[in-house]
């Protein structure tokens, strides 16, 4: 496995939390032959080491009537960077950002209410970013694949 450091008992136990965050330690024992105490360890450590980062209920915003989900593919200039990044992650809308290669250096995902709220986003938050050179935006239509975190 690519992960070093992470016997076979661990990824397992890894994937049933991934099927399954609620999973108790007694059934995830019971899947792998341990014992509840050892789950329980073992999950604590992949936890301090930070391999498990967090649990949490996802929301498909497709699902909630009138939500919009929209991809922004947003170039700055580099000494406008941190400036820019700042703002975004202040912003309750914004979901994601990621630095990424190339021309654009920013992905950012965002989710509002409606298509009013989206459009707002955009000229309120969006379009003013300092140091903008160009910015793309593409609405999800629907979701095909969607995978969370890794899948070992």
């Amino acid at each position: 496995m690519f992960l070093e450091g992470l016997d076979e008992l661990d990824r397992e136990i890894v994937r049933l939390l991934i099927e399954n965050a609620r999973m108790s330690y007694s059934d995830i024992g019971q899947r792998v032959g341990i014992s509840r105490v050892a789950v329980k360890s073992r999950i604590q450590a992949l936890e301090q080491r930070g391999i498990i980062e967090e649990y949490t209920t996802i929301i498909n915003p497709q699902k909630i009537s009138g939500a919009v989900s929209c991809y922004f593919e947003i170039e700055l200039r580099p000494d406008t960077f941190e400036e820019a990044v700042e703002l975004l992650k202040e912003n309750e809308n914004i979901t994601q950002i990621y630095r990424v290669t190339g021309k654009n250096r920013l992905h950012v995902h965002a989710v509002t209410a409606s298509g009013e709220a989206m459009e707002e986003l955009i000229r309120k938050v969006i379009d003013p970013l300092p140091g903008s050179v160009s910015c793309g935006c593409n609405v999800i239509l629907s979701r095909i694949k969607d995978i969370k975190g890794l899948r070992l």
